[in-house]
């Protein structure tokens, strides 16, 4: 049976074969809203109509071609924000909303409001929205700077839901073979269009029972030069111009070995742009769970920033168009928030502000993640296990892909292959590690499994459109699909993964949901039937997107109280949209054991990252395929410096766990993994503050760089936090690289940069060749800046918790530097309750301090200083003397050869007292 279904799914998508998936010309919706002819938008407001209320106002606008009415609501929002909704006044029927992507309802702020003979004025703590009535457009200001215009292409489109007329001839859409239309411009009637109302693609039919009922809508960023965003696509950060080929698609599939620089869709869909010039950034999060494709317009060329504002808002055409993005959905209502900026950082904060943030994760999961599909039985994860002790190598936890169920039956065991499951999950958390298994949503179909029957007694799988249980093929072959959007459901499958009923497993065991999209075999673009039936009577087609958030959701209940309360999940997810990043982490999905996808992962987790995702990676040295020795070197040392950092690859490639490559390239592996654990407390300090400030983890350099235009287009290289400076080798054979080091305000003068292996400085800004041998990762430590690091050797995370701590103190050109710190307890929700420690640490006027950043909070490490490393001083001290709570000692100083810097060692003070280190000249 798994032949006959990896045959099946090679003969799918066996390297990526497209005519498998759509293209927006055989997108009936897609077609239609491309077409609409611009400039010439036949929606007006009736400024008659305008209510006002508290915190927003809703005015009617018309269809002026059929007459049809719509519902404009604007609403002020905390934090520089607007929120916007057009839905019909008078529906056939309710038109999807979606509720489950919003952490919480957003806060409201107070308008004010004023209204003349052309336009409404939508005031908001200092900004503003001008609804403009004929032809109807907002306009969005920060201040007094335009950031955003929402139908200022005049492409706004909105098919109202109807009865069917009589039937015409050829009405249904046969994809691939659409008659040539004789203009490009979109019929007025929509259901003249074929596909309006019935659409077939290969052999599956859709029966679109609503019928037309696509919403589209342009935005435009005046002030932009660059546009990014809208992950998940193989692409470049900045996103191309797409007129003329096919547009961004966001629709989540099941896409092995996907094309590189495309943008077809992929596994996950954040539908949020950003735009971004020299002036102001600001974005679009368009909240809609259906099938969108997204057209980019830009010409990449504007005059000045005030010039163009004066044309644009005039309707000039001297100057050239600036950025645009063309949002079509098939399904939905109208439904978008406009994040005014001005900064790039507050962008993103904005929009975490509204989808919620990655939890601080447990310190394992930051660790080194060891997969393959798959492990074959318990000798096999033992050996495995036991190599990485025999090699030295850390490592926190091993993954267990398909073949450990029994028969593809979830929450099961097969018990000839792992016929001890708890034996073996003690063996691993005995020595610090955890073991992660995959549980995917599709449900094999048997008679003698629990879980199928429940689902069929208690109706709680997804139904097709007749409304019997829907019925695809996936790994179990035949298989239906729990419908998470049943409250009912989600509890249902949260309790499976109690205790109690999962007993063959324990609270250290993690979860991994794949194949979510949901991926059904031999459905159309290898997902399900779009009039499919979900819980509240919704078609699939108008919730497709969140399937897998709502799966993650589930599970993440589950895990939380299987424990009580007590411990923090962990899940990787692969299908994603707005908000998973509650839930789960998430990873690029099956790349190939070439350079190209390497380069990629840098580019597709920089995107996730400023759309929320910040606990984003790859499959280390490739999914499908087999590395050569020194792509598998470059990837590990790529993969260490990114959130999530996990090896996996395909279960016909051959085994590659590091002690199995040649001993040269072990030993890079390696010396790449102990770097990463070494830098553990950097990590989870990141982390911790980007739950508190929705800050991403990973950045792109025009994050700190906003003026700086090489940074737009720089996507090999990122920063983390605003502290490293990373630049992954990249490229096959070479022996150096050419490492950006970005420029302040727009200026040549740059920050002070330091190598992190030998502490060279860096004072100007551009590019530097740096040479590269097999061991160097080209990372830079910004001056002005503390790194906390732990260099202890551990064969897990969780052994390293109470281990001593390095301080490297990399100083500024006005010889200060800054840091945090944060501790706890790396597995529970204690912190919560102010059981942790967040220290602050400054070096100034030669005095390095260490305070509580809460005092009221506090928890009880074991963790010291054994090492404080300063670099960047002009002159060397002649010793130096440690404060603890007002007693001086001196301790012991040591200078490097060249002066770079000096090492404190062991002023073996704990983290949780308040000290000082003076230096004496």
């Amino acid at each position: 049976m798994r032949f006959l279904l990896l045959g099946l799914l090679f003969v799918l998508v066996g390297g990526v074969d497209k005519n498998n998936f759509k293209t927006c010309d055989q997108s009936s919706f897609c077609r239609r809203c491309r077409k609409v002819e611009p400039d010439n938008s036949p929606f007006e407001v009736q400024l008659g109509t305008t209510k006002i209320f508290p915190d927003h106002i809703t005015v009617d606008v018309v269809n002026k071609e059929n007459q049809h009415v719509f519902s404009l609501k604007v609403v002020g929002l905390k934090g520089k924000k607007f929120h916007v909704e057009v839905d019909e006044k008078a529906p056939l029927k309710a038109r999807y909303r979606v509720v489950d992507a919003l952490k919480v309802p957003p806060a409201t702020e107070g308008v004010t409001v004023k209204k003349d003979e052309g336009s409404i004025v939508v005031e908001c703590a200092g900004n503003r929205a001008v609804i403009v009535a004929a032809p109807f457009r907002i306009d969005f200001f920060h201040g007094e700077s335009l950031v955003v215009s929402a139908n200022a292409k005049g492409l706004m489109k909105f098919e109202h839901l109807r009865k069917k007329s009589e039937p015409i001839a050829a009405a249904v859409e046969e994809a691939g073979e659409v008659a040539p239309a004789e203009n490009d411009v979109e019929p007025r009637n929509e259901e003249e269009d074929p596909g309006a109302w019935e659409e077939n693609f290969k052999s599956h039919h859709d029966s679109k029972p609503n019928g037309p009922e696509a919403v589209a809508l342009d935005f435009t960023f005046p002030q932009a030069e660059v546009l990014f965003g809208i992950p998940e696509h193989a692409d470049s950060f900045a996103l191309k111009p797409t007129l003329g080929s096919e547009p961004y698609r966001l629709y989540n599939l099941d896409v092995f070995e996907y094309e590189l620089d495309s943008p077809m869709a992929l596994y996950g869909s954040i539908p949020v742009i950003y735009g971004h010039g020299e002036g102001n950034t600001a974005g679009v999060y368009w909240q809609n769970a259906a099938e969108t494709w997204v057209d980019v317009y830009n010409a990449n060329a504007k005059k000045n920033v005030m010039s163009s504002i004066v044309n644009f808002v005039s309707g000039s055409r001297q100057a050239a168009d600036p950025p645009a993005a063309h949002f079509m959905s098939e399904s939905g209502i109208m439904d978008y928030f406009i994040l005014l900026g001005p900064t790039p950082m507050d962008t993103f904060t904005q929009y975490t502000d509204l989808t919620g943030v990655a939890p601080l994760p447990q310190t394992f999961a930051l660790g080194y993640h060891q997969s393959r599909w798959n492990y074959n039985d318990e000798n096999d994860v033992a050996s495995v296990h036991d190599k990485f002790d025999e090699h030295d190598i850390p490592v926190d936890t091993i993954w267990l892909d398909i073949e450990y169920t029994d028969a593809k039956k979830y929450f099961t065991w097969d018990n000839h292959k792992f016929p001890h499951p708890l034996e073996m999950i003690r063996n691993l958390t005995e020595r610090g590690r955890h073991l992660t298994i995959i549980i995917d949503p599709h449900i094999k179909r048997d008679g003698g499994y629990f879980f199928h029957n429940d689902c069929t007694d208690r109706g709680y799988y997804v139904k097709n459109k007749d409304g019997r249980d829907y019925e695809g093929w996936c790994w179990p072959g035949a298989a239906s699909y729990a419908d998470f959007f049943n409250p009912e459901v989600r509890k249902y499958y949260a309790d499976q993964y109690q205790l109690d009923k999962f007993d063959t497993t324990t609270a250290d065991v993690m979860l991994w949901n794949d194949m979510n999209e949901p991926s059904v075999f031999n459905g159309p673009e290898v997902t399900m039937l779009k009039d499919n039936i979900h819980f509240g009577d919704w078609e699939h087609r108008d919730v497709h997107n969140l399937y897998g958030h709502m799966h993650v959701i589930g599970t993440f209940e589950g895990l939380v109280r299987r424990s009580g309360g007590a411990q923090r999940p962990f899940i990787l997810s692969r299908a994603h949209f707005a908000g998973t990043q509650r839930f789960a982490a998430i990873w690029t999905g099956d790349n190939f054991a070439e350079w190209g996808h390497l380069q990629a992962s840098v580019k597709m987790c920089l995107s996730e990252a400023v759309a929320g995702m910040s606990f984003c990676g790859a499959d280390v040295g490739g999914f499908f395929g087999n590395p050569d020795a020194e792509l598998f070197e470059r990837w590990y040392q790529a993969g260490a410096f990114q959130p999530f950092f996990r090896a996996h690859s395909h279960i016909d490639t051959r085994r590659r766990e590091p002690w199995l490559m040649p001993e040269a390239t072990m030993l890079v592996v390696r010396d790449a993994i102990r770097r990463r654990y070494s830098y553990l407390p950097f990590w989870y300090t990141l982390f911790y503050e980007h739950e508190r400030s929705g800050r991403p983890v990973m950045r792109p350099l025009l994050t700190h760089y906003p003026l700086d235009k090489e940074t737009f287009g720089i996507d090999y290289e990122y920063l983390l936090g605003d502290i490293l400076l990373v630049h992954p080798v990249l490229q096959q054979g070479v022996s150096k690289v050419d490492v950006y080091f970005p420029a302040i305000d727009g200026k040549k003068e740059g920050d002070v940069w330091y190598d992190v292996d030998d502490y060279r400085k860096i004072t100007t800004a551009g590019f530097e060749s740096v040479p590269v041998d097999n061991y160097k990762i080209p990372v830079y430590q910004r001056g002005g800046t503390i790194v906390t690091k732990k260099e202890r050797v551990r064969r897990a995370a969780t052994l390293m918790i109470n281990d001593p701590v390095t301080f490297v103190v990399a100083l500024d050109k006005e010889h200060s530097a800054r840091g945090t710190l944060y501790v706890d307890d790396e597995k529970s929700y204690n912190y919560r309750d102010g059981k942790y420690i967040y220290l602050n640490l400054e070096f100034k006027n030669n005095v390095l301090t260490s305070r509580k950043n809460d005092e009221k909070a506090n928890y009880d490490t074991g963790s010291w200083v054994e090492r404080i490393v300063i670099v960047g001083l002009e002159h060397v001290p002649k010793s130096a003397t440690l404060s603890v709570s007002g007693e001086p000692q001196s301790v012991t100083l040591e200078v490097n050869k060249h002066g770079e810097s000096i090492v404190v060692r062991k002023p073996g003070v704990a983290l949780s007292r308040k000290w000082s280190i003076q230096l004496n000249y």
